[in-house]
């Protein structure tokens, strides 16, 4: 037992408990690892070593052996070290003094300075909970980790800062301290709806994208306001339910977006990448393995400005995440799968030069024009349910007082839109952003008008156009505060989820329905 720390590591973005099991024999002095160590834990050598002389700790000049369990998983990350300090010098003590050192194998999760320091790391709120799923009473971390590791329930956490600290705690020579206490949820901050000037109609697009949990496709010349826009979406998303809080803390942990002292990530996050991200930052991957953009924006909106711009893989690598939800990485020694459970919005210009229909004129050739719509596909085009043309505003309103809604309360209107989804279709599908398709055939033909129906089915004959379709008519009667999903809504969703044509602006840049006044003319 003196011989054994409980500890743990990162398996993509999950935890992964981990028994450091060491022996020390009486050989010429060898300290080797076992157990697929990546580098950065073979090298926890040096620093176990160099620690435990700084702490006037005696370390055995013998043949130490770790094995790292399971040890047919790869071991990532410099959490390792503190246990394995523990762990020789308990084998240490119980061969010297012919008892163990403590009663119980200790848990614990931390880098080791050369001085004996223990230092933060990345993804101690996953480590956390699976060393607490694996029956842990107790953990010891570094002290800037101890409140993002007392999110987990029944699990107490204990804060160290330094080696020799750490090992008279497990002894029971050294006061634990006060237990480490959860930190109130992160504040709110970004951009506010209320610094939008004008723009009304757009402003309804994006709670009504918001509503429903939509993508999002945002055209129009430049300067006209698309990425301003863009960015406030996440505004207007209702505040994350505690088990989906987690869910996000516990991504930006892995990912060591989680400062020292944050506490649990209330807001849903924006992640806009730039258009020279390669493949494995946005999906994931790389060595060492990381989530990407798609999962750190897993349940908030993942922005891709001047989407024409991203290169071809890039974008062609969202599609299976916008379909299922999750990003599945392979490895020769493993598999691992990251939540991308996300909601897309996208900008572009209407052309190269980005002038097309505006009252500048635009130089392009037709050639150039459908070069540069053709960089977006028609499979990921299809993927996103609305489309909005945006027109600048006159400089008259832009120098104008603002006159917009600030962004809490839009989101409350959405919040309880969202409700009557809930209530509709069930928590899980508005939480998935999904609906059957049985269920949208369903409500289609109960709702709308016959001839309407047939003429729809004539347009959108693809199951996945029926299901946006009906998913937007759906949002917009439940932002009306509608039951029965009417021929206006069917009509008014038709309009948002086609092309965005300069010669439709009049429903993005014009007038603005009100949630009791769904406009219903379609685009020309």
């Amino acid at each position: 037992m003196a011989g054994l720390v409980h500890s743990g590591c990162l398996h993509g973005v999950d935890g992964m408990a981990v028994r450091v099991e060491i022996d020390v024999l009486s050989l010429l002095p060898v300290f080797q690892m076992v157990g697929l160590p990546a580098s950065s834990v073979r090298e926890a050598r040096e620093r176990v070593r160099s620690a435990i002389r700084s702490s006037d700790l005696p370390f055995p000049r013998r043949r130490i052996t770790v094995n790292l369990a399971p040890a047919d998983l790869p071991k990532h990350g410099t959490g390792l070290d503190l246990p394995i300090a523990l762990a020789v010098l308990g084998q240490s003590w119980s061969q010297e003094k012919g008892k163990d050192p403590w009663d119980e194998p200790p848990c614990a999760v931390g880098e080791l300075g050369l001085d004996g320091s223990v230092r933060p790391v990345r993804g101690v709120l996953p480590i956390a909970e699976a060393a607490a799923a694996a029956g842990s009473r107790t953990l010891l971390v570094a002290t800037g980790n101890a409140a993002e590791a007392a999110l987990v329930p029944n699990l107490q956490v204990v804060a160290v800062q330094s080696l020799q600290q750490a090992f008279d705690v497990c002894r029971g020579r050294a006061e634990a301290g006060q237990n480490a206490v959860a930190l109130p949820d992160e504040p709110e901050s970004g951009p506010d709806l209320a610094d939008v000037r004008g723009h009304a109609a757009a402003r309804f697009v994006l709670e009504v994208a918001a509503a429903g949990g939509h993508g999002l496709l945002l055209e129009g010349p430049p300067g006209s306001g698309k990425s301003m826009l863009a960015r406030r979406l996440a505004s207007i998303l209702p505040n994350l339910p505690d088990e989906t809080a987690i869910e996000v803390t516990r991504i930006r942990s892995a990912a060591g977006l989680l400062g020292p002292g944050a506490g649990l990530v209330r807001r849903p996050p924006l992640r806009a990448p730039h258009h020279s991200a390669s493949v494995a930052s946005v999906v994931g991957g790389g060595r060492p393995l990381r989530p990407g953009e798609v999962t750190l924006a897993h349940r908030g909106v993942l922005l891709l400005d001047e989407v024409p711009e991203f290169p071809r893989s890039v974008l062609e690598s969202l599609r299976q995440p916008l379909e299922d939800g999750v990003v599945a990485v392979a490895r020769t020694e493993a598999r691992y799968t990251f939540p991308a459970r996300f909601q897309l919005v996208a900008t572009r210009n209407p052309c190269p030069c980005g002038f097309a229909g505006s009252a500048h004129g635009c130089g392009c050739t037709d050639s150039a024009r459908d070069r540069y719509a053709g960089r977006v596909s028609g499979p990921l085009l299809e993927r996103i349910d609305l489309r909005g043309w945006v027109e600048p505003e006159s400089p008259e309103l832009l120098l104008g007082a603002r006159d917009g809604e600030p962004s809490a309360v839009v989101r409350s209107r959405v919040a309880l839109a969202r409700e009557r989804q809930a209530r509709r279709w069930g928590a899980a599908a508005v939480l998935n952003a999904n609906a059957p398709l049985d269920a949208c055939l369903a409500l289609l033909e109960a709702t709308a008008e016959t001839e309407l129906t047939h003429h729809l089915r004539g347009s959108r004959s693809s199951a996945r156009g029926i299901q946006q379709l009906v998913r937007v008519a759906t949002t917009l009667a439940d932002l009306d505060g509608s039951e029965r999903i009417g021929a206006r809504h069917i009509a008014h969703a038709t309009h948002l989820c086609s092309p965005a044509t300069p010669a439709g602006s009049a429903a993005i840049g014009g007038h603005a329905p009100t949630p009791g006044e769904i406009a219903c003319t379609p685009r020309p």
